[in-house]
């Protein structure tokens, strides 16, 4: 009796979750239903979706590889270091993830534009101008989508077994070859969790990337910026990008069911 309670809800609450699963699923059987099939592979075709695909690959990855080279760091330093105020920058490393898009590009724009607090210099030092450039749109995706990749890592450091490292450290293995030999293929799972992450972010970021980096065809237009322009004037090209990045998060979600869905 009582497992028969337990597998059957009462009937209010089945009744609301089938809305809220209606909620997710008719905006997308719309989507579906609506696409040009037959009209799909010319619509990807178009030149201004192939600019828009090459693009978004580009910066994804980008923003993709330099989240690596910073987070992966900072990660380390907010699992395994006392430092001062270290709950406030786990918040400000977060804040990305719920901050507004749009805010960020704001930020990013008085920050590293030509006459921003760090731009200024760039372009009077170096000539480095980031504002509406296609280095421009991967520092706005990785603004948006580092967090992801630091958090992912930083839950795997802290749930490592030191007495891995110490049994390394009594063998006579300096901390860098311990990181390298010993954490990092123990943390891999998570790497490649936080990179899938942080991808799949930054290949939907739109907010920031439009406000930092404009939306030029070629220099920065990405996917969803492709997906705002062309649902003016072509739906079908609308509707294939879409289609793509629907794509790509289902098969980010089937990577890591594994993870998020443990059996």
């Amino acid at each position: 009796m009582s497992r028969r309670t337990r597998s059957r809800p009462p009937v209010a609450v089945a009744i609301l979750a089938a809305v809220a699963i209606a909620f997710f699923v008719i905006p997308l059987a719309g989507l579906l239903q609506r696409a040009p099939w037959s009209e799909l592979v010319d619509d990807l075709s178009d030149p201004v979706v192939r600019d828009a695909l090459r693009l978004s690959l580009v910066c994804s990855l980008g923003a993709t590889a330099l989240a690596f080279v910073l987070g992966l760091p900072l990660a380390w330093v907010l699992a395994r270091t006392e430092l001062p105020g270290r709950r406030f920058v786990r918040a400000l490393v977060l804040l990305p993830m719920v901050l507004p898009p749009v805010v960020g590009g704001v930020a990013l724009l008085l920050a590293f534009g030509r006459r921003g607090l760090v731009g200024q210099y760039l372009d009077d030092w170096f000539g480095v101008r980031l504002p509406f450039t296609t280095w421009g749109a991967i520092l706005a995706e990785a603004f948006v989508a580092m967090p992801f990749f630091v958090i992912v890592v930083e839950a795997g450091i802290r749930s490592l077994d030191r007495r891995y490292e110490e049994a390394a450290a009594t063998l006579g293995a300096r901390g860098f070859t311990t990181f390298r030999r010993v954490v990092l293929p123990l943390i891999a799972p998570s790497l490649v969790a936080g990179a899938a992450l942080t991808w799949a972010r930054a290949l939907g970021e739109f907010g920031a990337t439009i406000l930092f980096a404009g939306n030029l065809q070629g220099k920065t237009q990405t996917m969803p910026l492709a997906i705002f322009v062309e649902l003016q004037t072509n739906l079908g090209g609308a509707i294939a990008l879409s289609l793509v990045l629907l794509a790509v998060s289902i098969v980010v979600l089937v990577s890591l069911r594994d993870r998020w869905f443990p059996a």
